[in-house]
């Protein structure tokens, strides 16, 4: 049976609280990485743009109207991504700060490299 006091319980829930804001934290970087610089929106983007230059050129009113809708939307999409990005690295940086925090505040002193690494 294990052998619990105090200290050991608060130091598993403060660790699972800093392993839950680095995964957090480390996806918000991915999606920020990947969803806002991606190269579907990049084709999207240059193809619309192509195809409003030619509607221009040939004088389509209605076909220019479709490509900055398109246009739009696009750029609605990368910012929604880049919000969803940004609230994840916040709550990471939150959740990182509350458990060291908490390290600080109940842990001070009483938990010592031996006792992490199971030497009592």
């Amino acid at each position: 049976m294990l052998n619990l006091n105090t200290a050991d319980i608060l130091l598993a829930m403060i660790l699972s609280l800093f392993l839950l804001g680095t995964i957090t934290f480390a996806s918000g970087i991915i999606i920020l990485l990947t969803r806002t610089a991606g190269r579907d929106v990049r084709a999207i983007t240059s193809s619309t743009s192509k195809l409003a230059q030619k509607a221009l050129a040939n004088d389509i009113a209605g076909l220019v109207g479709n490509a900055s809708v398109l246009l739009n939307a696009t750029n609605e999409m990368v910012r929604t991504s880049a919000g969803v990005g940004v609230l994840l690295l916040f709550i990471g940086l939150l959740l990182i700060g509350i458990a060291l925090g908490l390290a600080v505040y109940f842990l001070g002193g009483s938990v010592t490299y031996d006792a992490l690494i199971g030497n009592r």
